[in-house]
């Protein structure tokens, strides 16, 4: 089924906006604060005079039809919720999680997480799913995916933090193989 021209338009602009308020803000010429915030006239203009336009209006849909809630508005700014590789800080409180989350990859992956476990790689923590369904479907985006349980409660008594972005994601520094489940095992 294709999508209508008002939905590749919606796509387009989730796109955009995650590009840069998680990856490459500079590239606008936009600072985001501390905790990653920006003000929505400030990258509105900034998006223009790069050539890419678009109006609140269609800000504010993108932000509340995103399936993956990717966004904020707090007001007069808006913020991706998790997933930058521009140092920010969330400023998220720590959260205590449910016994089991759950992480999506490919098998290609596998022999270097069971040596190190999960790791944030270029982002700022590892993101877990509080379902599995949706560790699939992250998972299915490079490739046939591979859902690996996480055993969050065990982390957390043994010290590890966790918290829980706007969307639901959970975020912790890293998990060490001893706390992952692998399918089959």
């Amino acid at each position: 089924m294709n999508a209508s021209p008002d939905e590749q338009r919606t796509v387009k602009v989730s796109k955009y906006l995650s590009k840069h308020l998680r990856h490459q803000p500079d590239r606008l010429g936009i600072t985001l604060d501390e905790n990653g915030w920006v003000a929505v006239d400030e990258l509105i203009r900034a998006a223009a005079a790069h050539g890419f336009r678009f109006t609140r209006a269609e800000l504010d849909h993108v932000v509340a039809v995103n399936d993956k809630r990717r966004f904020t508005i707090d007001g007069t700014r808006i913020r991706a919720n998790q997933g930058h590789t521009v140092e920010v800080d969330l400023d998220l409180p720590p959260a205590e999680p449910p016994a089991y989350l759950y992480h999506g990859t490919v098998a290609l992956s596998l022999d270097a997480i069971r040596a190190e476990g999960l790791r944030p790689m270029k982002r700022h923590h590892v993101h877990l799913s509080p379902e599995r369904e949706t560790a699939t479907r992250v998972g299915a985006r490079r490739g046939r995916p591979v859902v690996l349980s996480v055993h969050a409660g065990a982390m957390h008594r043994a010290g590890h933090l966790f918290h829980v972005s706007a969307n639901g994601v959970w975020l912790t520094d890293a998990v060490p193989p001893e706390f992952l489940r692998f399918p089959g095992a």
